[in-house]
């Protein structure tokens, strides 16, 4: 179960503020080695580098920190921007300035989509674009627990009332749009965030211009 709270509007970077001098980790979801978890790194801190056998997920909600290898800098990622970090190579987290982030572990038996390389900073709400009176869809990633997607809607675009299999986490990341769920509808705008509860109808709807990221858990 992902530990938030469905049905409302909420902020990831205001629900998880860093603890001066301290990193500050809130594990929200975890099924055999997939998981997701919310970071909090305040300024001048590190979390060393280490070596996993599966890709890891960084996508930075809000402020910065340098990502680096015990022989190199990866690079930095900042408000909007992730990485995915190389498999078998220690990969750690710095910081100068505080950041809060989310990282998520497909696991080892996941499907990464190719436009994205391991090691590389890019920007969620760049991987596709707008396309004049449609929604286009892109899977980033996914393995038998769990699904990510980003999606572009012009305006005036949407889907229609559906339910998925398992719970969901929006992340907003380009304009404004509006979810409907159970019933009530929410205005939602790029850095807030939205929990789907399994089986809970909804509906989106773009308002103007909209792009968005899901992760979908599955059982």
């Amino acid at each position: 179960m992902i530990q938030e709270s469905a049905g409302g509007i909420f902020s990831i970077a205001k629900d998880n503020p860093t603890v001066a001098g301290c990193t500050v980790s809130k594990e929200i979801f975890s099924s055999d080695d997939s998981y997701i978890s919310h970071f909090s790194l305040a300024e001048n801190t590190d979390i060393s580098a280490e070596i996993y056998s599966y890709p890891k997920f960084l996508f930075a909600v809000v402020g910065e920190a340098e990502v680096y290898t015990n022989t190199h800098t990866l690079g930095t990622i900042s408000t909007d921007k992730c990485i995915v970090t190389p498999v078998g190579v220690p990969v750690g987290i710095r910081t100068e300035k505080s950041i809060i982030y989310t990282e998520i572990s497909f696991g080892r038996n996941s499907v990464m989509n190719n436009v994205i390389k391991p090691g590389e900073i890019f920007s969620l709400k760049e991987l596709l674009p707008y396309q004049d009176g449609k929604i286009v869809n892109m899977d980033v990633a996914h393995n038998e627990r769990m699904k990510f997607v980003v999606m572009s809607f012009d305006k005036g675009t949407g889907l229609a009332e559906h339910a998925a299999p398992g719970e969901a986490l929006i992340f907003a990341l380009d304009g404004e749009g509006v979810i409907g769920y159970e019933g009530k509808e929410y205005k939602i705008k790029a850095g807030e965030n939205f929990k789907f509860a399994k089986n809970g109808k909804h509906y989106v709807k773009a308002t103007e211009r909209f792009k968005m990221a899901l992760l979908l858990t599955l059982e």
